[in-house]
């Protein structure tokens, strides 16, 4: 499929609270830089509603007092609203699929779902970010994980609201776009569809944070590695519908200046998730993954819908900036998905 770049004009603009400042900033500067810089919309980030929460009421909000939590988002959505802005998705809720029956883990996570079905409602979005399962103890089956998926989507649907279906890409069991888009056709529900991710694809299926190289090595070198990937973006963007594609998160990656030792941490993070918690810049400003290779291929889908910038940005050696001009970061990720698009476009 051809990209002209006059189809690209309509592409709304998404930036997440989480990718700008600290969940200590407060949200109204969050969003007032991100509404200067010309964004449309938001991905609001669980932290920093609780951070707005623990403040607002002055007191240390647990991730599941749904009531004070519930009352804090209708606050926000005012603010939303008074920067000119929209919540496009909540996020991100994770660890939600693959626990066995009658354990805790899953008593849990159906806890917490309802819990943030209510304060979508207060929100006033219609998207719930789901990051496909890092917990060691999910059940690995696809069609279990489906069901599980499939039960969320029904819990969503009287209120009209959708699950967006993220591959992590240090997940237990569904690390790729293929995995997580497998199991988005088995739970066949007309309420989920994809997030699709530059770092999660390329960071999964092309770089390696543990090699010297910064890349995926393995028998045949570079040239497999580079025809390999190249095979599956053609294949998403054959494969995937556009309806089934919600949101496009954006970001690239560092390479790690030492690479990042192979064996989960003490918390048991992989080694890829502790790559994407702070070595995630905007395109164009330092990394080195294909992003717009990843970014042409959704497009050829003929998805037109948002792009979304959410970066983790620590500098190249990961201890994170001063954040003392989050406008003029903004506005560069503004200039970066700008030049991404022009990059994207075939005329």
């Amino acid at each position: 499929m051809t990209i002209s770049k006059s189809s690209l004009g309509s592409i709304p603009t998404c930036y997440a609270t989480v990718s700008i400042g600290t969940p200590d900033t407060p949200l109204d500067q969050k969003l007032a830089a991100i509404a200067a810089a010309g964004f449309k919309g938001i991905e609001l980030g669980f932290p920093d509603l609780l951070s707005f929460a623990s403040k607002n009421y002055d007191k240390e909000v647990d991730p599941q007092d749904f009531d004070t939590l519930n009352d804090a988002a209708r606050k926000v959505n005012i603010m939303v609203e008074d920067a000119g802005l929209k919540v496009v998705m909540l996020q991100p809720f994770s660890n939600f699929e693959g626990w066995e029956e009658g354990s805790e883990g899953r008593e849990d996570a159906f806890r917490r779902a309802n819990g943030w079905i209510r304060i979508m409602r207060a929100l006033d979005t219609d998207m719930l970010q789901v990051g496909s399962t890092d917990s060691p103890h999910a059940i690995s089956s696809l069609d279990f994980l489906a069901s599980d998926l499939g039960q969320l989507c029904d819990l969503l649907a009287p209120h009209g609201f959708r699950l967006a279906y993220e591959n992590w890409c240090w997940a237990t069991h569904a690390p790729d776009w293929k995995d997580v888009w497998e199991i988005v056709q088995k739970v066949d529900r007309p309420n989920i569809g994809l997030c699709l991710d530059t770092f999660q694809t390329a960071g999964g299926e092309w770089a390696d944070p543990t090699t010297t190289s910064g890349l995926i090595e393995r028998a045949g070198g570079k040239e497999i590695l580079e025809k390999q990937f190249k095979t599956s973006l053609e294949i998403m963007a054959k494969t995937i519908p556009k309806e089934k594609i919600y949101i496009l998160q954006i970001s690239d990656a560092y390479k790690p200046r030492t690479p990042l030792d192979p064996k989960p941490d003490d918390q048991g993070l992989r080694p890829r998730g502790r790559w994407s918690s702070c070595l995630r810049p905007i395109p164009f400003d330092g990394g080195y993954l294909p992003v717009v290779d990843v970014a042409k291929a959704v497009l050829e889908t003929g998805f037109r819908d948002w792009f979304s910038i959410e970066v983790f940005d620590g500098g190249p050696d990961g201890s994170d900036q001063d954040w003392k001009d989050m406008k003029r970061y903004a506005k560069k990720a503004m200039e970066s998905h700008e030049r991404l698009l022009e990059e994207t476009a075939d005329s």
